[in-house]
């Protein structure tokens, strides 16, 4: 019998490392190629690991809510068929092997910060430095943090490094102490479970995709200064063409055609037009974004949000925008989205009319700078300019809603895009192809 190494595949180039959800396969079950052996989940994401061989599953070095690092070898599967030659060498280097993975993954549990522990929030980024760098989780708490409300930045925990560096350990722990902030004392017992008090109400703990979501949202309005632009857009020309069209779209493409697409291709336009738009934020210094990469923010079926990206969009015609737009959309509802699939992007568009809502003000999607939101499409009553004079005329319109970073982005530029996008869609040509 043969042995086979089931590793964490890459999964995209800035994706690291996974957390197991489920094994769906046991110790001693059968396993056919191209068959699901776990359940994983990123940051964003969660996926299947298949097995390329098939066999049978005779070890797991991993457990559920286990983190794996991409190229780790996660399970032994044996397989049918001779063994080679140098079977008994081959199955001591997988138990070294083995020993190796148990003494890093020992060694990760002795360095990582446990961050549940602690009532402070640390934005992640500050949790990977201290990962990378060793530093412990009462070190992170004796860091006077230079953000808003005492919040430990990038800046403060390499400083803190560049100063473990150069001065002994044991000479660091006294003046840390003395500029230390008031904290609330850390438990390590687990948070208590609220009680109903009339004993109706029923508790219901975050599932790990909201708790996630939870503090995103928590660090982008910690991090950044959010000021919104308001701007009502006359849509009656893109909704006449989209009705004339949509059935022959959808016959030679096999594509439904939705507003989105349209949306995001203005979206692409004015990006190009506005470049400090597409840009990100590292501590002092702007990032300037070549490719410009649309995230889609998308509601999945169990309420959580995702934001799943096009790749270069100022490249895509219309029929392309719309097949990257329906593909995305579909796999997300399925849960059927790679961990690629949601980095890398520049900018971040919601729909937020698909509840109905006329406008929104959303929230910034980091490291990015802006994020628009589509209002609902409604006929009103408006203010027709003619040369034989003004009449009142029903009109399709709606509402865009631009979220800044006003740290990077002032009025004048927040304004000036938003107004830009506004200006591509109510000058569409009716008589354009498809």
């Amino acid at each position: 019998m043969a042995r086979y190494e089931l590793k964490l595949p890459k999964m995209g180039e800035s994706v690291a490392e996974a957390t197991i959800t489920n094994w769906l396969k046991q110790v001693g079950d059968s396993i056919a190629a191209d068959e699901a052996v776990l359940e994983i989940a990123t940051d964003k994401v969660d996926s299947e690991v298949p097995s390329e061989v098939s066999g049978t599953l005779v070890e797991q070095l991993f457990q559920k809510d286990d983190l794996v690092q991409v190229g780790q070898t996660i399970a032994i599967i044996e397989t049918a068929g001779d063994a080679p030659a140098a079977a008994p060498v081959a199955e001591v280097a997988a138990e070294v092997a083995t020993i190796e993975q148990t003494v890093s993954v020992a060694k990760d549990l002795v360095t990582a910060p446990d961050f549940k522990s602690s009532d402070r929030f640390y934005s992640p980024l500050v949790k990977n430095i201290a990962k990378t760098e060793g530093v412990s989780l009462a070190e992170l708490d004796l860091i006077a943090g230079s953000g808003k409300d005492n919040r430990v930045t990038k800046d403060d925990v390499l400083k803190f490094i560049e100063n473990r560096k150069s001065t002994p350990q044991a000479q660091v722990a006294a003046p840390q102490v003395a500029a230390a902030p008031v904290v609330a004392p850390v438990s390590d017992a687990p948070k208590a479970v609220p009680v109903s008090v009339n004993g109706a109400d029923e508790i219901v703990e975050m599932d790990r995709m909201r708790k996630l979501i939870s503090g995103y949202m928590v660090a982008s309005v910690q991090t950044s200064a959010h000021v919104q632009s308001f701007i009502e857009v006359d849509v009656t020309n893109i909704v006449k063409w989209r009705d004339k069209v949509k059935t022959a779209f959808e016959k030679r493409e096999g594509e439904k055609l939705t507003f989105t697409p349209i949306f995001m291709e203005a979206v692409a336009k004015a990006l190009k037009d506005f470049p400090m738009m597409n840009i990100s934020v590292e501590g002092d210094y702007i990032i300037k974004k070549k490719n410009i990469n649309l995230g889609m923010a998308a509601a999945l079926p169990n309420g959580n949000l995702i934001v799943p990206v096009i790749k270069n969009a100022d490249q895509l015609n219309l029929v392309g925008m719309a097949k990257a737009v329906n593909d995305l959309g579909n796999r997300a509802k399925a849960g059927k989205l790679k961990p690629d699939d949601t980095q890398g992007g520049t900018y971040t568009v919601t729909n937020v009319g698909t509840f109905g809502s006329v406008f929104g003000t959303p929230i910034i999607n980091q490291p990015q700078v802006g994020i628009l939101a589509l209002g609902a499409i409604r006929k009103v009553p408006a203010v027709i300019e003619t040369p034989e004079g003004d009449f009142i005329g029903i009109r399709q319109k709606m509402f865009l809603s631009h979220s800044y970073d006003h740290r990077v982005v002032d009025g004048a530029l927040g304004g000036s895009f938003v107004k830009r996008v506004a200006d591509y869609l109510e000058a569409f040509d009716v008589n354009r192809d498809f």
